[in-house]
């Protein structure tokens, strides 16, 4: 389990335009990473689209924004392109990074359990180092949550 001030893990993920991106590659500013756990899905088109709304804001601040789930890169594409999105989707399919980070979890869902992404938001430092950690966030309040942990 992640916590507060740990060394955020390295990865190396394709965003939807098949460029790979590396965690450390953005040390010197402020990294969100959210996770997600479906594209074209209501919860999460919800997430992303205030991000989108928001990004103005988190470009003006230097501050990068990462969303990742395990779907590929097909769905991603079409995602971003449904929705006008403005930032970068990781394509996790191995859940590598995803249970590196702890976010792989069992779910309940109706009384069905099943295994899946907890809606988690990081926030890593300019150091490299985790900020900020939202478990289970709402996906209407996270982006405006987030920015005040970074900005105040």
């Amino acid at each position: 389990m992640l916590n507060v001030n740990d060394l955020a893990p390295n990865f190396k993920l394709p965003n939807q335009k098949g460029e790979v991106r590396e965690l450390n590659d953005f040390r010197g500013q402020y990294v969100v990473l959210y996770f997600y756990p479906k594209d074209n899905t209501p919860g999460c088109t919800t997430q992303a689209c205030t991000y989108r709304d928001a990004m103005p804001t988190y470009t003006k601040n230097n501050i990068k924004v990462f969303g990742i789930s395990k779907d590929d890169l097909k769905s991603h594409i079409k995602f971003e392109s449904d929705f006008d999105l403005n930032f970068e989707l990781l394509s996790d399919e191995s859940k590598e990074v995803i249970e590196a980070y702890g976010v792989w979890v069992e779910k309940n869902m109706y009384g069905k359990k099943t295994m899946g992404v907890e809606r988690t938001t990081f926030v890593i430092n300019p150091e490299g180092r985790i900020a900020h950690i939202f478990r289970k966030v709402d996906p209407k309040l996270d982006s405006e949550v987030v920015l005040k942990s970074i900005l105040g």
